[in-house]
């Protein structure tokens, strides 16, 4: 069973930067997706950074909303995905989550994660 525990976030003021982390336990794919979401209040829940990861590459994408601030990165050897978050907008609050699934059989990412982390709070305020 895959768990995911995420742990980071919090307030900043404008301009500034936070990390967030998710620890992945019980994986067993060598290929796998694993993302950031974030969830602002009356939204729905957006995917703002990919990462694909196998065949021993990581690939990464962004929304444009963040392209450029936020990097998503993986240490395989503590299981864990980071979201390190430059020059923070109060548009960027929201409540954050990461999630994982494995990748579709020719490769790419599904919509749909089937893992996820109980998620984190960011607030940005001026």
């Amino acid at each position: 069973q895959v768990e995911l525990v995420q742990s980071g976030g919090g307030s900043v003021q404008v301009g500034g930067s936070l990390r967030l982390s998710c620890t992945a336990s019980g994986y067993t794919d060598s290929r796998y997706c694993m993302a950031w979401f974030r969830q602002a209040p009356g939204a729905e829940r957006v995917r703002i950074a990919r990462l694909k990861i196998g065949d021993g590459a990581a690939t990464s994408t962004y929304t444009d909303s963040v392209q450029g601030r936020f990097t998503i990165s993986y240490d395989s050897t503590v299981n864990t995905l980071y979201l390190q978050m430059n020059t923070l907008k109060p548009e960027d609050t929201a409540m954050y989550f990461c999630a994982s699934t494995r990748q579709l059989k020719m490769g790419g990412c599904p919509l749909d994660y089937k893992y996820w982390a109980q998620g984190t709070q960011v607030t940005v305020s001026s």
